[in-house]
């Protein structure tokens, strides 16, 4: 991925976490309440301690943005403020992991991602 590209897409990424602020914006929490439940989708990574496959599917399930965007919608649609809260957080966890690099995951290992590989092997 040539350096402009991964420019742009990082700059979509931060537009799409800032829009997940701007949507729990509208909704009746406290502030704190983002931040505190921002990381929860990373439980999924849970998936890894039985095999890579798993790990994967498990992650991918919660990092998935249409999951998310369902989620929202469903909430948004039966006036349910958890069930877009839910949404909310998936989304921007989501955002906000690709931000840093994390992609959704292959099965045969955590740090091949469909953003490439991450770290050592990148």
């Amino acid at each position: 991925m040539t350096p402009q590209m991964n420019t742009l897409l990082k700059a979509e990424e931060v537009a799409q976490f800032a829009l997940s602020i701007i949507l729990f914006a509208q909704l009746d929490y406290a502030w704190w309440v983002f931040p505190a439940f921002l990381l929860l989708p990373d439980l999924s990574m849970l998936g890894y301690l039985l095999n890579s496959k798993v790990g994967a599917r498990l992650y991918n399930l919660f990092h998935h943005k249409l999951l998310a965007i369902i989620i929202l919608a469903l909430g948004v649609w039966a006036n349910h403020s958890e069930l877009s809260f839910a949404g909310i957080i998936l989304f921007g966890h989501s955002a906000m992991d690709r931000i840093f690099g994390y992609g959704l995951k292959y099965e045969d290992d955590f740090k091949h991602t469909h953003l490439g590989w991450m770290g050592k092997k990148a």
